[in-house]
């Protein structure tokens, strides 16, 4: 989802705003990569590291779905803060907090 924000970012790139722009994008697309990288790295292997990025990630996404209240855009604020809510559940479900809580030993993140 970041990462499609920031390409959509690098096309509404102004020349009054051109460096804001570039490094708004390349925030987004950098954080959506890694977090691709902690889903499958972390999460897939039920690594216990991968659980605070997560979650520190879905809580940043309800305050952008905040953000997005009011006007024409309350669709894609309601669409975030259900993403991130349903997300949030996942990780906090019981199955999913005793296999991230479970002490193993390659729960070390892989550069």
């Amino acid at each position: 989802m970041l990462v499609v924000l920031g390409i959509a970012e690098a096309f509404t790139i102004h020349g009054d705003r051109l460096v804001l722009g570039l490094t708004t994008t390349a925030f987004f697309v950098v954080y959506g990569a890694a977090l691709v990288l902690v889903a499958f790295r972390g999460l897939w292997h039920a690594a216990r590291w991968s659980r605070g990025p997560t979650v520190f990630t879905q809580l940043i996404q309800l305050l952008v779905a905040y953000s997005f209240w009011g006007g024409s855009t309350k669709v894609v604020a309601v669409a975030l803060a259900i993403a991130s809510l349903a997300v949030l559940i996942c990780v906090f479900q019981k199955a999913s907090t005793e296999a991230l809580a479970g002490d193993r030993a390659d729960d070390h993140p892989v550069l």
